[in-house]
């Protein structure tokens, strides 16, 4: 229940959670859009200023390693964070503007981690969440209630399919001028 001014959008609350990495997460519709039917673009473009503004108004800790202390990208969903049989969809939009094909696994977890501290889900109940862009389905639970440092946590179980789209192998040559990096786009 974090409250962020985002330029263009005004005040918002935002929850953060942790799944391996930080996600801000909050419904679409205080932004003016709708997960299910708003244009791609407009998401994408909307979460990235959530995830700016919170990268500026908000200082993030990690309680083993300040390394992992980044906001690593806006979850932008449909609202339904409340136990239901029927699917909650939303749309991942991390590092430079991109947008995962499923619902994120690190997302899910997190946002099981959300669910459970608001008191929203009980342990060992499954949720279905829908990817907005491509409709891929992941499940998620909450096993274990634990600590992680000082902070309440709890251990969560993800499941999807997930396929292979490509294999690739690097070859290194000593007189290569880029053997020590490059970067993929």
């Amino acid at each position: 229940d974090l409250s962020i001014d985002v330029p263009g959008h005004g005040k918002v609350v935002v929850d953060i959670g942790y799944g391996g990495t930080f996600y801000a997460f909050l419904s679409a519709e205080q932004l003016g859009l709708d997960v299910c039917s708003s244009k791609t673009k407009d998401l994408v473009s909307a979460a990235s200023a959530v995830t700016e503004a919170v990268k500026k108004q908000f200082k993030l800790h990690h309680p083993e390693s300040e390394d992992l202390a980044f906001l690593y990208g806006t979850i932008l969903t449909d609202g339904k964070d409340a136990f239901s049989e029927e699917p909650t969809t939303n749309i991942c939009v991390f590092a430079d503007e991109q947008v995962d094909r499923s619902p994120t696994g690190s997302g899910v977890t997190a946002r099981i981690a959300l669910q459970y501290h608001k008191g929203l889900i009980q342990l060992d109940q499954t949720r279905t969440f829908r990817s907005s862009t491509t409709g891929s389905m992941f499940t998620g639970k909450a096993l274990k209630a634990t600590k992680f440092g000082d902070y309440n946590a709890v251990i969560v179980e993800v499941s999807g399919e997930a396929f292979y789209t490509g294999t690739a192998t690097f070859t290194v040559e000593e007189e290569d001028p880029l053997k020590y990096g490059f970067l993929f786009k």
